[in-house]
């Protein structure tokens, strides 16, 4: 087989250009100098005998030889990673390193409770926690950049054709009230009452807003009757607003239960309105299942799953030949 036109350091030197969007950027985030990083992509478009980028303007910009190349580079490394950690599973099996996502919500409120379960047992593995939104969560786990990920919204149908989808959990969305509001003394609230209350809601262009107003709309609540007097960016700042006496919100009940707990905030039953969202597990079935990633599923999330979910059951067992603790 004749020699490569490229080396691994090369690819990863393109794709930091790509990512940084200039060549002193890119020297940065890789710990060396420009005129290194300059040398090398010259002797890749010398060896390959063509140029990946048009020089005219002032970000690097990629020319079709370049978008040609670039789409392969991270599949190559990608897999390399994958090589050296099934190795070093094979050396070190008191290490390794597990790379999970998570949707806003989920990487917010109940990854973090996850991971810190999961240290306690193994401290020696790395762990890093990636949020994004779902579609972007979806790709990073179909690219293999992550090894599992918990969702809450839908992927694209084309995702859901690549990875394994598995039903986790259900995430219940609940109205607080500041605690010392009129209907906070209420044993039970009707729907009607709550197009008569100020809300305090995330802003319109948010992802998460949206997914949740299509879930109140699922559920029979008139979602432009209710009054928003107040949208902010943030669950957090959300909360903060309601225990100050601003107005209502319709949360996560993963992102209160803290709240809930220490009652600065109060959760009212609202009669005929249960809206509940489904919370998945996504994984590549083709890639390599990591001794570390095997150890999360089968180990520390049945811990938080829904009761009837095979997680809880623990009907769920990775189909692999490596054990599924770490020793």
């Amino acid at each position: 087989m004749a020699d490569l036109p490229f080396t691994l350091d090369q690819l990863r030197i393109l794709r930091a250009i790509v990512r940084e969007g200039s060549f002193k950027k890119a020297a940065d985030s890789l710990f060396v100098t420009q005129p290194a990083v300059s040398l090398q992509i010259q002797n890749l478009e010398k060896q390959l005998e063509v140029c990946l980028f048009d020089r005219g303007g002032r970000k690097a910009q990629l020319t079709e030889a370049g978008e040609v190349l670039i789409s392969y580079c991270d599949s190559i490394l990608n897999q390399c990673q994958e090589a050296c950690r099934a190795i070093d599973d094979l050396h070190n099996l008191k290490g390794g390193s597990l790379v999970i996502g998570a949707s806003q919500t989920t990487g917010t409120y109940l990854m973090p409770r996850m991971i810190g379960v999961f240290r306690q047992q193994f401290p020696d593995v790395s762990v890093q926690l990636q949020v994004h939104s779902t579609r972007r969560t979806g790709w990073s786990v179909a690219n293999g950049q992550i090894d599992l990920a918990i969702i809450g919204g839908e992927l694209p149908t084309e995702l859901n054709e690549i990875l394994e989808v598995i039903p986790y959990a259900t995430d219940e969305l609940a109205l607080v009230l500041p605690i010392n509001h009129p209907l906070a003394k209420l044993p039970e609230l009707t729907k009607e009452d709550l197009y008569r209350i100020k809300f305090v809601s995330l802003d319109t262009q948010s992802t998460t807003r949206k997914v949740l107003d299509q879930l109140l709309s699922n559920s029979g609540l008139d979602v432009q009757r209710l009054r928003i007097e107040m949208e902010l960016n943030s669950l957090e700042a959300i909360k903060n607003a309601v225990q100050s006496g601003l107005g209502a919100a319709l949360l996560p009940v993963v992102s209160i239960e803290r709240e809930i707990s220490a009652k600065t905030l109060h959760k009212p039953i609202v009669a005929d309105l249960k809206v509940q969202r489904e919370l998945k597990v996504i994984r590549h079935p083709a890639r390599y299942c990591s001794k570390a990633a095997e150890a999360f599923l089968n180990d520390i999330l049945p811990i938080f799953a829904s009761e009837n979910s095979k997680f809880k059951q623990r009907e769920w067992v990775k189909k692999t030949n490596n054990n599924s603790t770490i020793n």
